[in-house]
């Protein structure tokens, strides 16, 4: 694969038909969201929970997840949107940002369980290893984009990079560090683990239906916060990092606290 990843020239497109395209950004997302939705089917299974209600809690993730991370996305490329404001509905082209949808669907999922009476941590242990293999296989479509690659490297899986996706810094290199690659191997590797508590939980061998939630908060911070000390794309700063590890290093702090006070028996 990293040979492969260091010859192969990726295209956005994936079939044209006249004035109609498929790319490869949005068949990643839909595979990865078929295979959360296929996780959390059988774990819901594995606990009796009622397949219909979790088909309504995914269509109301789906749908908000994605509205949330285009406009987390927005919000941070401001100046662009506000210059191009028909660029705003293109998210076939890339531009969602995970952070946004993983609030949006804590919203989504917090709204759900009032609604239904359902309790919030044994519904979140059903979701979220699905979100994890999801974020893994959806990692792809940036790599067909040609975005959210890292810094110039000789190493042998470097990713080729058109001259035009270049940054005007970095216009005389033309390989790259894959992040998407380190990210999707990183999520693939919290899935396993979230998985792991997930089934844990369901056999009751884990009582405490938390872990599973906020084991993912605290693994992805760790992984995305230092994946960004590689990337190269255009991001608020502050104080010399990037915002969203600024964000990851803040989620990665109460979920860890939250985790360490739970498993004693305390309550945050």
């Amino acid at each position: 694969m990293l040979n492969f990843l260091h010859t192969f020239q990726p295209e956005a497109v994936l079939l044209a038909f006249g004035s109609m395209r498929i790319y490869w950004y949005g068949v990643f997302i839909v595979l990865g969201t078929i295979a959360a939705l296929s996780v959390a089917m059988q774990l819901a299974k594995k606990q009796g929970f009622s397949t219909n209600k979790l088909f309504d809690l995914a269509f109301w993730l789906i749908l908000f997840g994605i509205i949330g991370a285009r406009t987390y996305h927005i919000f941070l490329q401001w100046p662009y949107y506000f210059k191009y404001p028909a660029e705003m509905i293109k998210i076939w082209e890339g531009g969602l940002a995970i952070h946004g949808g993983l609030i949006a669907g804590l919203i989504v999922l917090i709204w759900f369980c009032r609604k239904e009476k359902i309790s919030f941590w044994f519904l979140s242990s059903l979701m979220v290893p699905g979100v994890a293999l999801g974020q893994a296989i959806g990692r792809w479509g940036n790599y067909f984009n040609q975005e959210l690659f890292g810094r110039p490297t000789n190493l042998p899986w470097g990713l080729p990079i058109d001259l035009m996706h270049r940054p005007n810094q970095y216009l005389a290199a033309e390989y790259f560090h894959p992040t998407f690659l380190y990210e999707s191997l990183g999520n693939l590797i919290i899935f396993g683990v979230v998985l792991f508590l997930a089934l844990r939980v369901a056999d009751k061998k884990i009582k405490n239906e938390k872990v599973v939630l906020l084991s993912y908060l605290a693994l992805y911070s760790v992984l995305r916060f230092f994946t960004e000390f590689l990337r190269v794309d255009s991001t608020v700063l502050v104080l010399g990092f990037r915002w969203p590890q600024i964000i990851s290093a803040l989620i990665f702090i109460v979920s860890a606290v939250w985790l360490g006070l739970s498993l004693k028996g305390k309550k945050p």
